[in-house]
Order: structure tokens, then C-alpha cells, then sequence
């Protein structure tokens, strides 16, 4: 398959290339054109390689990270992974195995977890979301470092200096923590991973096309920060990945590596800019309004499932707003607090509807805008759709993989994905195509054509 602009894409790298320009960011090598400097991260090493079996002493030695370990994993994760590393790692050491039981990426099991590793040296993650989650704000929070194992191609956290948390109160935010100091992959643990999170972890990656769309346009539109970088050092190893993306259930070891460079890389942008943007627009505030408020009705889907269909549904809006000559004008924003009340409980509608506020229109500012948009209209869908990827696209690589498609194969109410997709703007300061449609009378009727 084509990339996004239709070039084919280059032949894929091969062992000894994984990480060839991963390798150069890491060494503070990477020449940034767009702030004519060289890039600088907090990490020590990224090795990625087909097999790390009887390599992991070496690779955590090679950390400093002291002279007895605690191992951080989950049931799943230590049979994958935990229990070879801890009995290959007992060579430098006494190692602990601390199993955390169907963990949950919350602040009280933050602290649980500083207690168990307190008395450790070094601590080493091996599982990816919550468990990276969970150890990267701990150590973080005690002041010092960690190194993660990799068991699954699942989401793009693994190299990010945030940490995603759910606040006591039920809101999901992503809360400042580190970078590891190294970060690992034995692809063919990976490769053996089960499916549906391989998948998870492509429709991260999917994403890219519909949160620069939206990121852009909020540039261009209201003055918000804005950086290439992370799409520079990703763009080469997207079209590689997406032109692959069949080969992912298969297990091929290729098209996995290509996976992990487009998730590292994608962390790493983080790093760069201080801010997640590059990757999290509208797609991803949809499967936070689905994590924060389905309650009872969510089916247990991972970030990255949800993600995949939000994208999905992202990429219709804002190719359906980008087809049209007519620019869209906005109103005044009216901001209902006993409806999010209703819906979201009523301390943390009154936490959203102060995020909201920041990006809400009075009058005059709706008016500044539209005639903003009506003077750059026919430039910027031009720029935007330099961006895109068809939906048809999208959807086509979401079926090789095996991901899910819609809300109903996500196992999630129909009526309620219906909600998150008209009501997730209300939750964070981040502005894009879901805000316009809303502002323009359209996102209702657009939500209920959504399954």
C-alpha cells in the first residue's frame, strides 16, 4: 500500500537498522531543521533486537541502575517475559518479582507500588500501558530511575515522559513523569504477543494522520503552538509500517520492528516538544470521554482498540468539513454544566467545563474567527489534506490487522460511543475539527450516523 502522499514506500531495514535513526536521536545526534539544533533526550539506551534472550544482564548492568532489582510486571507479562529476565538478571544480583495483581493505572496504586520497591535499587517494568504507567511515576515521584522490558507492540507510551492516571475522581489525565532510562524490545516476544494488541498498538499509530489534521488547523486558526519534528522523524517508518501492515498478524518480524519505530519515534516527540498534540486530538479525547464515563457499559478495550475506531470517525469529520468549497463558520459556545453534570458526575463536569472554557467562543471571538476561516479556507485544505489518509485507507489497514472498525465490534453501547463522540470536546483544552462541528450545529447529526 501506498504512503499517504502515494509514493511506495522504501524497502524495509533489516537486522542491525532497527534503530538506525533512533540510535542518532538517543546520542543527541539528530540535527532538528526545524530549530536548527541538535536534539537532546533523557535516555541511555533503545535496543531493539530479534532475540534478547541471555542479553538482559548486560543491557541493565549497562543502566547503573544498582546492585539488587525489583522486577515490575503483571501476571500476563511476567509469563511472557518477567520470569526469564529475573532469572537471567540473578547473575548481577539479588532480584525481586513484584506481580501486581490486574493492576490499575491509578494514583493509589502509585503509592502501593513506591512502597514494594523501596527497598530495590534498580527496578526494571517489563509489560507496557499500566505496568509502564504505574513504575515510570513511581520511580519518578521517588527520584529515581527505571528501565522497561517491552512484551507487546500495544501502545506508543513506552518511550513518553508522561504517564496516563485516573484521578480519584474518575478523570483520566496524563500526569508529568520520566523517560526510562532504557527501553528494550525482544521483537519475538512481541511477535508472539496475542494479535489484538499488536493491533491496539497500529491504531495508535493510525492516528497520526487525523490529530495533525486537527493540530494544524488549531495552528493555523488560533495561534496554538505547532512542530514538525515528530512527523519528520516518524514519517519515513509510517509509510513502511503502513504498507505492512497485513504482515503484523502473521508475527513477521519486519513489519514488528517497524511497528516499534513508529511507537518509540512517536514518544519520542514528546520529548521533543514537551506536548503530546502530534499524536492526541479529537481521536484520542473520544476514547478518554469512553474510558472516563462508560462505567459499567465499557467492554475492557484497550486504549489503543478505541483509538483505532475514534480515528476512524475523526477522519470522516474532517474529510466530510475538507470535501466542501463553503468554509464552516462557528458560533458563540454554549456550555451546558447540568448536562455534563448529569453525564459526567458533578465534580468532574465542573473540572472539564474549566478546561472548556478555555477554547469556548464568545460572540466577537466566533465572528474573528469566521472571518479568519473564510479568508485561509481554500489554503488550509489544501495544507490539511496533505495530511490525510483516506477513511477508506484507514479502514482497509485497521481489517489487516485485525483491529476493530466501529463501537459495536469494540463490544461498546452503540448510543453511548454515539455520546462520547458529541460530548468529548468538553474535556480538555485541546481545540479541533469535533469543536467546529459543534459550533456549527453539525456534530449531533454527525454522531448519530457513527456505529
Amino acid at each position: 500500500m501506498p504512503s499517504a502522499d502515494g509514493a511506495m514506500p522504501e524497502q524495509p531495514l533489516k537486522s542491525g537498522e532497527w534503530t538506525g535513526l533512533i540510535d542518532e536521536i538517543v546520542a543527541d545526534q539528530w540535527f532538528n531543521p526545524e530549530t536548527n539544533t541538535v536534539m537532546s533526550v533523557d535516555y541511555d539506551r533503545i535496543v531493539f533486537e530479534r532475540s534478547l534472550d541471555g542479553a538482559e544482564a548486560d543491557l541493565v548492568q549497562s543502566m547503573d541502575l544498582g546492585t539488587n532489582f525489583a522486577i515490575v510486571c503483571d501476571a500476563a507479562t511476567y509469563d511472557a517475559l518477567g520470569g526469564r529476565i529475573a532469572k537471567n538478571l540473578s547473575k548481577l544480583g539479588p532480584v525481586g518479582t513484584i506481580v501486581l495483581d490486574h493492576p490499575h493505572a491509578d494514583l493509589a496504586t502509585v503509592e502501593q507500588l513506591k512502597e514494594k520497591i523501596e527497598a530495590y535499587e534498580g527496578i526494571i517494568a517489563v509489560g507496557s500501558g499500566t505496568v509502564n504507567d504505574l513504575t515510570k511515576l513511581a520511580t519518578a515521584q521517588q527520584g529515581r530511575q527505571y528501565c522497561v522490558f517491552a512484551t507487546a507492540a500495544s501502545m506508543n507510551g513506552y518511550t513518553s515522559s508522561t504517564a496516563s492516571m485516573n484521578l480519584a475522581s474518575g478523570l483520566k489525565v496524563s500526569l508529568p513523569g520520566q523517560c526510562p532510562k532504557g527501553f528494550f524490545v525482544d521483537l519475538e516476544v512481541s511477535a508472539a504477543a496475542p494479535s489484538y494488541l499488536t493491533a491496539a498498538g497500529f491504531a495508535d499509530c493510525l492516528a497520526r494522520s487525523v490529530a495533525q489534521v486537527d493540530w494544524w488547523m488549531s495552528h493555523r486558526m488560533l495561534g496554538s503552538a505547532y512542530f514538525s519534528s515528530p512527523y519528520m522523524i516518524q514519517e519515513k517508518d509510517e509509510a513502511l509500517l503502513n504498507a505492512r501492515a497485513g504482515k503484523l498478524p502473521e508475527g513477521d518480524i519486519e513489519a514488528m520492528a517497524a511497528l516499534y519505530r513508529v511507537l518509540t519515534l512517536c514518544g519520542l516527540g514528546i520529548a521533543f516538544t514537551g506536548m503530546s498534540h502530534h499524536g492526541s486530538m479529537g481521536e484520542h479525547q473520544i476514547s478518554h470521554y469512553i474510558d472516563c464515563f462508560a462505567r459499567d457499559r465499557h467492554p475492557g478495550t484497550l486504549h489503543g482498540q478505541q483509538v483505532g475506531v475514534a480515528a476512524l470517525t475523526m477522519a470522516e469529520l474532517q474529510q466530510q468539513f475538507l470535501a466542501s468549497d463553503t468554509p464552516p463558520q462557528v458560533s458563540a459556545t454554549v456550555i451546558d454544566e447540568d448536562d455534563m453534570a448529569r453525564r459526567m458526575s458533578p465534580k468532574i463536569a465542573e473540572e472539564c467545563a474549566a478546561e472548556w472554557r478555555k477554547k469556548a467562543f464568545t460572540s466577537e471571538s466566533a465572528a474573528v474567527f469566521n472571518e479568519k476561516m473564510d479568508e485561509i479556507w481554500p489554503a488550509l485544505r489544501t495544507e490539511l489534506k496533505a495530511f490525510t489518509i483516506p477513511v477508506s485507507d484507514m479502514y482497509a489497514m485497521l481489517e489487516a490487522v485485525g483491529g476493530p472498525k466501529t463501537s459495536v465490534e469494540l463490544g461498546l453501547d452503540q448510543g453511548f460511543y454515539r455520546e462520547a463522540v458529541r460530548h468529548n470536546h468538553e474535556m480538555r483544552n485541546r481545540f479541533s475539527f469535533v469543536d467546529i462541528a459543534a459550533y456549527s450545529g453539525v456534530l449531533a447529526g454527525f454522531a448519530e450516523t457513527q456505529t
